[in-house]
């Protein structure tokens, strides 16, 4: 994914305590640095879905805890995405010519990128179809 190696690392911390949640000190003492280099993973994480930041009642500091099916909203993004290049791609065939080298090779990304929009719900339907399941079976819901 090429991320910020704080922020990798915040997320792993966040991903390996028992419940998933860790105040920014405690990620600070954990991982040994700075609350300043917390606040900066945190707003790398927090727009990408993956993590999100909480009052729990009663408490006086935010907490920060990974996000439930996680995987599924990050990838949701990645398909507004998709969307986007298609669209992109589009618009310049439109101006440069379909019958231009330019616009072959726009209409190649936009080809790509529109098989990804159109088979990722496809692909997190059946995702979630197993994993449901996959729960029944072991008695989660």
């Amino acid at each position: 994914m090429g991320w910020q190696r704080m922020a990798a690392r915040v997320f792993a911390a966040l991903m390996v305590t028992h419940n998933g949640r860790l105040t920014a000190g405690e990620l600070a003492e954990m991982l040994s640095v700075s609350p300043a280099a917390i606040s900066g993973a945190v707003r790398y994480l927090e727009p990408l879905g993956l993590i999100t930041r909480e009052r729990v009642p009663g408490e006086r500091r935010d907490s920060y805890r990974v996000v439930d099916d996680m995987w599924y909203a990050s990838f949701l993004k990645q398909d507004r995405l998709l969307k986007l290049w298609v669209d992109t791609a589009s618009e310049g065939i439109d101006v440069l010519g379909a019958s231009t080298p330019a616009g072959q090779r726009l209409a190649e990304m936009r080809d790509f990128f529109a098989f990804f929009a159109e088979e990722m719900p496809l692909l997190f339907e059946r995702w979630h179809a197993r994993r449901i399941k996959a729960q029944h079976a072991e008695g989660v819901d």
